[in-house]
């Protein structure tokens, strides 16, 4: 945010009176319990980590400062120089660019672990010299260090009480002034009382059970695939996606309080719901063709949560046949669209679907349990109008047509001397779905439909490409491996030319 010093820019300004460190005055004898072997090997050891801190080493120097405060524990200059060590350190990691890491590495603590480190130091200083500006800045740049303005603040004034004229107080006391406003007026912290104890994320669309918690709309619902219990109390739940209301009291107070995190968790949730044009969920059960419309009854928790997500999205999803010899799935497949969805109080969903287009999967992978790929559509290539390759297409179209009109008349005749009700109902909506003749692909599908219910020919309907591959097609069909046998030669004849000529073989 504009206006606001970071950790990185303040370190520059709180730490100019640390600069150097306080040499160690050794005590005279008897003024010390230690004995003047031990009190020259402490002096030594400062004297060392001094030097070593005006020379920037400053992880000799916190050793030299370390081993000596094991000898003499307590000492303010020792944690004092120590103190001003882990802060250096602290503000060169901070200043460190990025590149350097690529091909030096850091090992050792981050800055954060300095800057609490250097704190613990700066408070033991000031229970001995809280009569010393230098105890103050030292725990006020600690504190600054660690992102605790107000806090830091707050030393700095208890310092200026001790010496009003303090210059570095001062300036320490404008500079987190200035910091403590800008960060006023921006993005307020986060506490966890906002946070879903699920996917411990921000709450998005946030429900609020029976029993009193509250927990994304998303999550709740995933949770009660497996159970119908609350996530956090396990009592049991009587709720359902559709009649469970998001709390819009509690989303809004989110919203405004936190914008750019809750922005984010609308788009990882919308990622989700609505994939992308070139990704779609699967689901893994038999070979659909364009055209087609069927029923499915789900209840399976990773597909109840796939159909939730399609649900909030564009309602639409991929159906493929899984491939028992490789364990993967078919390469091609089949969009599918919900037409209808129907919550059953077990928590099943009762689904109406109606196939689109066809797709060839490039990848897939698992998502939630739960498969998704990466896809490309797969459209017919017609002839070009006026041509002769267009007419001839045309015309075996108009013919089966014809024919399949003259079967469907002669089927609906025999079912209504059966009074064959269902039967009736099926021939009626097979014919609600057929296609105009001016659209050779979805009519071949269409036809295909009726014509075969076999497994391994829907597959190869959907995937055949290739004039090569047409032609064998065609001398299959022509030996009666591929075609179930249908009353009407002339119809039989008519759909094999179709299916070996249309346009939905290319």
């Amino acid at each position: 945010m504009a206006g606001e010093a970071s950790p990185t820019e303040l370190s520059s300004e709180l730490l100019e009176d640390v600069e150097d460190v306080e040499d160690f005055v050794e005590a005279k004898e008897g003024e010390s319990s230690l004995s003047s072997e031990r009190i020259r090997h402490v002096s030594d050891l400062m004297k060392i980590g001094n030097q070593a801190f005006r020379e920037n080493r400053f992880e000799e120097a916190i050793n030299c400062y370390s081993r000596a405060n094991s000898v003499k524990p307590g000492d303010p200059v020792i944690l004092s120089n120590r103190c001003a060590a882990y802060l250096r350190i602290c503000q060169f990691l901070r200043h460190r660019p990025p590149s350097v890491s690529e091909y030096s590495p850091l090992s050792g603590l981050d800055p954060t672990i300095h800057a609490e480190l250097a704190l613990k130091d700066a408070e033991k200083v000031m229970n001995f010299r809280d009569d010393s500006t230098k105890s103050y800045i030292l725990k006020a740049s600690a504190l600054i260090m660690l992102e605790k303005y107000e806090l830091a603040r707050d030393v700095i004034l208890s310092g200026l009480h001790v010496d009003p004229t303090s210059d570095p107080l001062k300036d320490l006391e404008r500079t987190t002034a200035s910091t403590i406003g800008s960060r006023g007026h921006g993005k307020p912290e986060r506490t966890d009382d906002f946070d879903c104890t699920v996917c411990l994320k921000l709450l998005y669309e946030p429900v609020t059970t029976p029993c009193g918690h509250t927990f994304c709309r998303s999550c709740l619902f995933q949770s009660m695939d497996r159970g119908n219990r609350c996530p956090l109390c396990r009592t049991v739940l009587f709720i359902s996606p559709r009649t469970c209301a998001i709390s819009f009291t509690l989303n809004n107070i989110i919203k405004k309080t936190f914008p750019e995190e809750y922005d984010e968790r609308k788009l990882e949730n919308e990622s989700l719901t609505n994939p992308g044009g070139d990704f779609m969920p699967l689901f893994v059960m038999d070979v659909v063709l364009p055209c087609q419309k069927l029923h499915l009854n789900i209840f399976e928790p990773r597909y109840r949560l796939m159909v939730r997500r399609v649900m909030e999205g564009n309602h639409r999803m991929g159906m493929v046949i899984p491939v028992s010899r490789t364990g993967s799935i078919a390469d091609f497949a089949c969009e599918v669209e919900i037409t209808e969805c129907e919550p059953l109080p077990d928590g099943r969903f009762f689904l109406e679907l109606e196939s689109r287009r066809r797709f060839r999967v490039l990848r897939d992978w698992d998502q939630d349990g739960y498969r998704v790929a990466e896809i490309e559509w797969v459209r017919d290539i017609s002839p070009n109008a006026g041509t002769t390759q267009r007419e001839d297409l045309q015309e075996v179209i108009n013919a089966a047509a014809e024919f399949a009109q003259s079967w469907m008349k002669t089927a609906r005749e025999e079912a209504q001397q059966r009074q064959d009700r269902a039967r009736l109902l099926e021939l009626d909506e097979l014919e609600s779905m057929m296609p105009t003749t001016r659209d050779p692909e979805l009519y071949s599908f269409w036809v295909s439909m009726f014509i075969s219910s076999y497994y391994s020919y829907k597959t190869e309907a959907i995937r055949k490409i290739g004039t090569p591959s047409r032609k064998r097609y065609e001398s299959e069909d022509k030996q009666g491996t591929r075609l179930p046998e249908i009353r009407s030669p002339n119809l039989r004849n008519s759909i094999t030319k179709l299916i070996v000529n249309a346009s939905w073989l290319v």
